[in-house]
């Protein structure tokens, strides 16, 4: 038996809880993974409060990530006592994911966590720093470098824009925060900003071609604030685009892209090869110690997920939200 956050559909309603299941519940696949420690993501408070068309089967366990150890495995590239990290490949959303204290999955989901990472730093990061991480590389591999300009983060207090932070300031590039909430000026400088900025100043329409600002930006955030970052990118700079917060939309024009040169990626971090997860994996181990990412951190247990769930979807969570499986 084991515990898990389940979602449920059914003449009852739409509803997540916490039970107890039995092993034989588990879906198919080659590995199964004693988890130490999941993640509160964006997806996972729209699944687990049902906001949002993430769950595509019911019922269904959440959680878009996990770390742990391998218990069992049928495929020889995994042996029982290897610790594991999982991102993406639709777990949380079509398969059973990570808020729970067994998951069972695919082999070529996985990959191994870098030695010098234990479960818990590696889900302080979770998908929201294996992100921001995609999006570094991205605009490193586009020929982005320290010195040429300012960086924007948006939605710099949530997860992704946590991340983003610490890296690009590790890294030496000077980073510019755009956030809604002011009073998150002193975490935001601590994780390495330099200048912050009121969200207001990008989230409603603009012109499509504006100021040149940045050299760069990372935006987890979509819709106007996305067009409005790619009018404000310097002439060659680039935007990775990650998130939709504020919405799908992009209700922007061509001009940043023809007269400027901008380049725009959009960053899927689901569906990577297994080469770029462990290239991704491996910078942040290298790049972010203990000390940095406890500033981001909140902790909790799997009794307590539903109710963050609502107050990461109503704007009251910040950084990262751990949780220890096992609590």
């Amino acid at each position: 038996m084991f515990k898990a956050v389940l979602i449920e559909k059914d003449e009852r309603g739409y509803r997540a809880d916490v039970t107890e299941l039995p092993d034989s519940r588990l879906p198919d696949g080659e590995v199964t993974v004693e988890v130490e420690f999941s993640t509160l993501n964006y997806k996972d408070g729209l699944a687990i409060t049902g906001k949002g068309p993430i769950v595509r089967s019911f019922p269904l366990v959440p959680g878009i990530d996990f770390a742990g150890v391998v218990s069992s495995s049928s495929d020889p590239t995994y042996t029982p006592g290897d610790r594991v990290v999982l991102n993406g490949w639709g777990v949380g959303e079509q398969h059973w994911g990570g808020l729970a204290q067994r998951a069972k999955v695919k082999a070529d989901w996985l990959i191994k966590l870098p030695p010098s990472m234990p479960s818990r730093r590696a889900m302080i990061i979770g998908t929201a720093g294996y992100t921001a991480m995609l999006s570094v590389i991205a605009l490193e591999k586009y020929g982005i470098r320290p010195g040429a300009g300012d960086v924007l983060v948006t939605g710099a207090g949530g997860g992704v824009g946590s991340i983003a932070i610490m890296l690009l300031h590790k890294l030496g590039f000077r980073v510019v925060a755009s956030t809604g909430r002011p009073a998150e000026e002193p975490y935001l400088k601590s994780l390495g900003a330099a200048e912050i900025i009121d969200r207001s100043q990008l989230s409603q329409p603009g012109k499509p071609l504006q100021k040149e600002r940045w050299i760069a930006a990372i935006d987890s955030v979509g819709s106007h604030t996305l067009a409005n970052v790619c009018a404000g990118i310097k002439a060659d700079g680039a935007v990775a685009a990650c998130g939709m917060a504020q919405g799908l939309e992009f209700p922007a024009s061509v001009a940043p892209f023809i007269l400027r040169g901008v380049a725009l990626f959009g960053i899927n971090s689901v569906t990577r090869s297994k080469a770029e997860r462990v290239e991704a994996w491996d910078r942040l181990a290298s790049l972010l110690t203990e000390a940095d990412l406890e500033k981001t951190a909140v902790e909790i247990g799997l009794n307590e997920v539903v109710a963050a769930a609502g107050g990461l979807m109503s704007g009251q969570v910040r950084g990262r939200t751990v949780v220890n499986v096992n609590r």
